[in-house]
């Protein structure tokens, strides 16, 4: 789906999110209140450039408009791979960003992500894996790694990785494995206003992906874990 049919579906005519170049930015007027919106658009690589510019966006909601929602617009292919962005601290501009997220969360804003087209590895773990809580829309493609880049990173050979991505969503990509290892709370159909009201009332304010899941049957052991270590 492209960010203006998003939009329109979202909010109507209600709104003033722009884009400049991959980089989208505005506010909504939603329910009576508004919300800041902020994302990226055309699968667009997170560079020091994007990353800085999402933080500021952030940062200026929570120093100018106390308490107010914060929407993610998810569609990225993961992080800029270029030399220049690496010598410029890529690194430390996503964690930035990562950082501002979960400082607006700390202040009282809700912060919803929602991947509306693609999502993978860094550029979407520095924003809506951060969030409140986050979102797809059921056409969305989420990965972290592709089966190929895996087997080499892991030394385990494709058709193996395969076979294991059948019956654990840990090793396959796509989003209803997200939705079963809890990484995204559910997919958003039919209203997609519903939704987003829905999303805003009643996201958890806590770190709820662990718990979900293991109830999903997607992650089993991770909720187990962490709860040892706490008690050790």
């Amino acid at each position: 789906m492209q960010w203006t049919t998003l939009a329109e579906q979202l909010f109507g005519t209600h709104h003033t999110v722009r884009a400049d170049g991959d980089f989208l930015s505005g506010t909504a007027d939603f329910d009576g209140a508004t919300i800041a919106v902020v994302g990226s658009t055309n699968h667009a690589p997170v560079g020091v450039a994007m990353a800085l510019q999402q933080a500021r966006v952030v940062l200026d909601t929570i120093a100018q408009h106390p308490g107010r929602a914060i929407l993610l617009f998810v569609d990225t292919q993961g992080q800029q791979l270029r030399r220049r962005d690496e010598l410029l601290g890529i690194n430390r501009a996503m964690a930035h960003l990562g950082c501002c997220i979960d400082l607006a969360r700390k202040r009282g804003h809700r912060v919803i992500g929602l991947v509306y087209d693609q999502a993978l590895s860094g550029g979407f773990i520095t924003s809506g894996l951060i969030a409140d809580a986050c979102y797809a829309l059921p056409q969305a493609e989420i990965r972290v790694m592709r089966i190929p880049a895996m087997a080499r990173v892991t030394k385990i050979s494709e058709a193996r990785l395969t076979e294991l991505s059948k019956a654990n969503p840990v090793f396959a990509p796509g989003v209803q494995n997200y939705v079963a290892m809890g990484g995204v709370r559910a997919l958003w159909t039919g209203d997609l206003r519903a939704c987003l009201r829905d999303a805003l009332l009643n996201s958890p304010t806590v770190d709820e992906r662990a718990h979900d899941g293991a109830v999903r049957g997607g992650r089993r052991l991770a909720e187990a874990v962490a709860q040892r270590v706490l008690a050790a």
